[in-house]
């Protein structure tokens, strides 16, 4: 988009606005049915809780496979198609919840439960990685930190707000009102991105995946270590809280939320202003000090600091190395690129729950924080290394 750069700062806010919506809609989809899903499986179906566990898992099992193949469509016919895309398997997941409540047999209920996964991972594949290049492509790159830092709010802020709201519907009409809600929001969300102007399609050479992966693999490294922490916290702070004998750990989780918003919200220019590089680091350090009190913590209010710290450090560091990672591929290989950076946090997310699980089980409850700060020390040696080579190259 030539004009991008002339831009006045609420025609960029409208256009990142109005592609990550999309993002929040999938996001709060993806909400709705945490909170409900796992004891339906366990208490109203009769099967185990670790049956419960691998249901929620296929939803990211699917995002990974299919993350790659949404960022060359977004390449090929454009992050318009990857969005449609994506909001069509919301509404495909939506059909499947509610086939689920009308059907007879247990197995029958978690079998289309189990496929309703499957596609709501397809969904955030596409939005998650179309909205994104989307944004990008209608205001330029030079604003590509805050396309991607305010999609992160809207993911955030989607599944925030979605689980409550599917305990009440749940509450309300059961697995038949989840469904029908789905379908009706990814609907709706399909209607309006279908009239909204598409990003012109960058022309030029398509380099093979494994090329991609190649260029992303370090950064994505730094990102998957970095992100450590969000999954200790979020699956392990209130056992933690609770092996120490405090009260408070939903404090401690809203302060982690408000302080990752606020500096999203705020901050995401000075990815811009100081360089990637140099923002990751102030992250890093930042975050690695919030874990080592965590894990040190002699009393709720050092937790609690610790927690914030966390929350302060590891808030930029998703915009602040894909910034640094899209400099590596052209224009035309951008979603690919966003793709397969976003695959690492998956992979993070993933893997740190057995990891952490089996800390605890040897180690103890603030083992995992220890564990969380190595990685981010790791992260941030890494970054340091990057810096140097990209500086070197210059």
């Amino acid at each position: 988009m030539n004009g991008a750069s002339a831009m006045s700062p609420r025609r960029v806010g409208w256009e990142i606005f109005s592609a990550i919506v999309f993002n929040f809609i999938v996001y709060f989809l993806i909400g709705l049915p945490l909170a409900v899903f796992p004891g339906f499986v366990h208490f109203t179906l009769g099967f185990s809780a670790v049956l419960a566990g691998f249901l929620i898992s296929l939803q990211y099992a699917a995002t990974l496979v299919t993350r790659a193949l949404i960022g060359r469509l977004s390449d090929v016919k454009g992050p318009k198609s990857a969005v449609l895309t994506g909001l069509a398997c919301a509404i495909a997941s939506g059909a499947c919840v509610f086939v689920a409540s009308t059907s007879g047999s247990a197995e029958a209920v978690l079998a289309w439960l189990s496929f309703s996964r499957i596609w709501l991972g397809a969904a955030e594949s596409g939005t998650g990685t179309g909205c994104v290049t989307w944004a990008i492509g209608r205001i330029g790159p030079a604003h590509m930190a805050e396309a991607i830092s305010l999609s992160g709010v809207a993911a955030y802020g989607g599944i925030a707000l979605g689980a409550p709201a599917g305990v009440v519907l749940n509450h309300l009409g059961g697995l038949a009102a989840l469904g029908v809600v789905t379908i009706g929001l990814a609907f709706a969300g399909l209607l309006l991105s279908a009239f909204k102007p598409a990003a012109q399609v960058v022309t030029g050479a398509r380099m093979k995946f494994a090329s991609v992966f190649r260029r992303m693999l370090p950064y994505g490294a730094a990102l998957a270590l970095g992100s450590v922490a969000f999954g200790t916290i979020v699956a392990f702070i209130t056992l933690y809280y609770a092996s120490h004998g405090w009260s408070g750990a939903a404090y401690a989780l809203s302060a982690f939320s408000i302080a990752f918003v606020f500096v999203r919200a705020f901050f995401t220019r000075a990815v811009l202003r100081f360089g990637g590089f140099s923002a990751a680091k102030i992250s890093f350090s930042v975050e690695a000090v919030g874990l080592l009190a965590l894990w040190l913590a002699p009393a709720p209010w050092v937790a609690m600091l610790g927690v914030v710290l966390t929350g302060l450090g590891l808030s930029l560091i998703f915009p602040a190395m894909a910034m640094e990672a899209l400099k590596t591929v052209s224009q035309s290989n951008r979603g690919a690129a966003i793709g397969v950076y976003t695959v690492f946090l998956d992979l993070s997310l993933g893997a740190t729950g057995p990891l952490a699980g089996l800390m605890i089980s040897h180690y103890g409850y603030p083992s995992v924080y220890l564990m969380a700060a190595i990685a981010v020390v790791c992260a941030l040696l890494l970054v340091f290394r990057l810096s140097a080579l990209a500086r070197s190259v210059r």
